[in-house]
């Protein structure tokens, strides 16, 4: 897993609220098991008309936010089933921060195990990002995991909250794998004892 530490990038608006993991990737994209190529297909139905043709108003669609990193979402983003694929679509895109007031819970615990840094925010302050975020290419916002500051275009900052291990594991690119892998030695020691004491096993 990529390492999140700091991150630079247009911030894209959607103040959508109750956006589900269907919305981010309709059910027929989840046959693949592979994390990358779903992001052609993120908000597939929302980016796309039914003979494929790039709906222009959407806001990915737009010139200023095909390169966006950051997304300043409306309440309760990725609501729905537990679908991994939607971090993966997300991350596939390149978008590495969702910014909302709420999360559901499953989508949020995906997000931190796939790279990808979940802030919640007070209502006014996500009212405030949105604001930035509407100012299309000029729209770069820093996100700070190590300061835990989220600094906007003009350079007002806020902070945020984010549980410390997560933080841990973002700042050391540690998925569940590599937090076991951290454990290698031990795990090695453990079974050589294993073997002398038990070695009818």
């Amino acid at each position: 897993m990529d390492k999140f530490t700091k991150l630079t990038g247009i911030a894209a608006p959607m103040p959508l609220i109750n956006v589900d993991t269907d919305m981010i990737i309709p059910k027929q994209f989840l046959k693949t098991i592979k994390r990358s190529g779903l992001g052609v297909n993120l908000f597939d139905e929302m980016r796309y008309d039914d003979d494929g043709n790039e709906i222009v108003d959407f806001v990915l669609n737009k010139p200023a936010y095909r390169e966006a990193q950051i997304l300043v979402a409306g309440d309760n983003f990725g609501c729905g089933s537990s679908r991994e694929h939607a971090p993966w679509a997300l991350l596939d895109f390149g978008i590495r921060c969702v910014i909302a007031t709420s999360f559901a819970d499953i989508f949020f615990n995906n997000c931190f195990k796939n790279g990808i840094l979940p802030i919640v925010l007070p209502q006014e302050e996500v009212d405030k990002l949105m604001d930035d975020a509407e100012r299309g290419a000029n729209a770069v916002v820093t996100v700070d995991l190590e300061s835990q500051t989220i600094t906007g275009p003009d350079g007002g900052s806020i902070s945020f909250d984010v549980d410390p291990f997560r933080k841990h594991c973002l700042i050391n690119g540690l998925d569940d794998i590599g937090l076991t892998l951290e454990k290698a030695a031990a795990i090695d020691t453990f079974e050589g004892q294993a073997s002398q004491a038990r070695p009818w096993v």
